[in-house]
Parts: C-alpha cells; sequence; structure tokens
C-alpha cells in the first residue's frame, strides 16, 4: 500500500514507539547531560571545558557519577518521549486541518513542534528539577525520593516546579528548531528507495535537526539550569527567577558566551541522540505496521 494511503497507526503505537526510543537514547548519552548540567551551573569564567569536567568528575567523585540522578530521567523518559511525539501527531493533525493542507509544509511543522514543545514542558518540570538537584556537584541528597522530600517540605508542591517557565521556552524552541529542520533536511535527501536508505536519511535528518534545536535552546536550558540548582532562601529573592530577565544577567555578568555554556556535550547528546531517537522510532512504528498488517502497511 503507498504511504499516503496507509491508516494511521493508533495512539498506543506511537506512545510505545517514543518510549522506547527515549530510554534507548538516554541510556547512551546521559553522561554527557550530566557533564552538561556541571557547566552551566558553574557561574563565572568556566574553569574547565568539556573533556575537563568529565576527567575532573571521574577522578575526584568516581565513574558512578556520570550517572549520578540517572533514575528520574528514566523514569521520566518513557511519558516524555511518548507526550513528545504523540502530540506532535496530534498537533500536526489539528493544524493541517485548520489549515486545509494535505501534506506537512515547513511552516506547518516548526509550528507543529512548538506546541508539541509547550505542551511537554508541563510533564517534564518535577522530573528535570530532580534531576539537577541531583546532579550538581555539591549535592547531599541521598536520591530522587530525598530530593522531593526536602524540597515539599521546605517550599511546598509547588517547589517541585521551579523553572517551569524556562522548561516552557526551552521545549518551545528546540522541538520548534528540532522538527521544523526535519522536514526541511528530508525534503532536501535523495528519496529513500529501500528501508536501509529510509533509515539513514531518517538519522541525518534527526542528527541535524537535533543539532540546530540544540543552537536555538541552549541559553534557556542554561536559564533553566540555573534556577533549579539554585537553593531557596527564605525572605531573599531568587538571582534567577523568570526566563529573559535572567539571560539578560548572565549575559551582563558572564558575557555572551555563558548563554552556551555546556553546549559541547549538548550538541554531542542530541544531534546524534535527534538521529538516534527518530531512526528507532521509525524502526520501532514500522515493526508495529508489519506486525499489525493492512491496512497499517
Amino acid at each position: 500500500m503507498a504511504t499516503d494511503q496507509r491508516k494511521p497507526l493508533p495512539f498506543v503505537a506511537n506512545f510505545a514507539a517514543g518510549a522506547i526510543a527515549g530510554v534507548s537514547e538516554i541510556l547512551t548519552f546521559y553522561p554527557l547531560d550530566v557533564v552538561k548540567t556541571r557547566m552551566q551551573l558553574e557561574t563565572g569564567k568556566a574553569k574547565h571545558g568539556m573533556v575537563g569536567t568529565l576527567s575532573s568528575i571521574v577522578r575526584e567523585e568516581g565513574f558512578g557519577r556520570l550517572y549520578r540522578g540517572l533514575v528520574p530521567p528514566l523514569l521520566l523518559e518513557a511519558p516524555k518521549r511518548a507526550v513528545k511525539f504523540a502530540s506532535n501527531d496530534f498537533w500536526g493533525k489539528t493544524y493541517m486541518g485548520l489549515s486545509g493542507e494535505s501534506k506537512m509544509t515547513q511552516q506547518l511543522s516548526i509550528l507543529t513542534g512548538c506546541s508539541a514543545g509547550a505542551t511537554e514542558s508541563f510533564v517534564v518540570v518535577p522530573f528535570e528539577l530532580v534531576k539537577i538537584k541531583l546532579q550538581d556537584k555539591s549535592s547531599t541528597f541521598a536520591g530522587p525520593i530525598d530530593v522531593v522530600k526536602q524540597v515539599i517540605k521546605k517550599e511546598g508542591p509547588l517547589g517541585l516546579y521551579a523553572g517551569m517557565e524556562a522548561t516552557f521556552w526551552r521545549h518551545f524552541w528546540w522541538n520548534g528548531g528540532y522538527f521544523g529542520c526535519i522536514h526541511q533536511v528530508r525534503s532536501m535527501l535523495p528519496p529513500a528507495e529501500t528501508q536501509q536508505g529510509q533509515l539513514f536519511n531518517n538519522f541525518v535528518s534527526g542528527s541535524v535537526g537535533g543539532f540546530v534545536g540544540t543552537a536555538v535552546n541552549t541559553p534557556f536550558d542554561v536559564v533553566k539550569s540555573r534556577i533549579q540548582g539554585a537553593a531557596k532562601v527564605p525572605g531573599v529573592a531568587p538571582k534567577y527567577n523568570w526566563t529573559y530577565p535572567a539571560l539578560m544577567t548572565i549575559m551582563r555578568e558572564e558575557g555572551p558566551a555563558a548563554l552556551y555554556k555546556g553546549f559541547l556535550p549538548k550538541v554531542l547528546r542530541l544531534a546524534p541522540g535527534g538521529g538516534v531517537l527518530l531512526l528507532v522510532v521509525e524502526f520501532t512504528l514500522g515493526v508495529f505496521r508489519q506486525a499489525l498488517g493492512p491496512p497499517y502497511l
């Protein structure tokens, strides 16, 4: 059956494919996320680059520290990626219906990605906060549950949503760049004539999309890390609170380059990670189509 005549897969298939892809990506690239967070939390002039930060963590804290805070994102990755791809599917169909387009355009792809990112941000904030607290070098928390207990005790349940606005902007811009770029790159690549060729095209477009999304959203990620990593002091206004004023503060005090702290480990994770993500999603969806048979093939 022609691709445009296949029946769309049910929601559960897209949910499962996103979950499997997300877990695969995080298990492969997580140490780079720890390095990125350490670099972003460092104020003032950077003392170490990516390699220096990585080696100092291993030397001073042990290899296992590279997986500190793994549990929250691992628990989150399945629903997070599932929400990402399911909401992308939902918003894509919605905007195509509203615009009257029969297939996805680059403009609709960017709008769809931004909307999916905004939807995703509401799910991830508490997990991201716990992860940042555990990844911090000065962290004394016993584990994820201890972080949750301490935050709720000191700040109340809403304390788990610190950095909500920054997370919204981070996901909004990353998804817009990622999905918009994927559409453009796919249109520039030669049509795939085999399944292997299709997987290669997906990896290339996903990798380029991951790079562009990272380049666009890194400043917002730096602000999110600063907000979520800071210890709250009763009666004292936090230095980093709202996203855009925080961007200006960091730029004024540390220079524009500080907004891209942690960019290298972040892009080394999310560029190939974006390719792995899309490759695994498309491969898994293909398996589901073969298993379900017509009219999904």
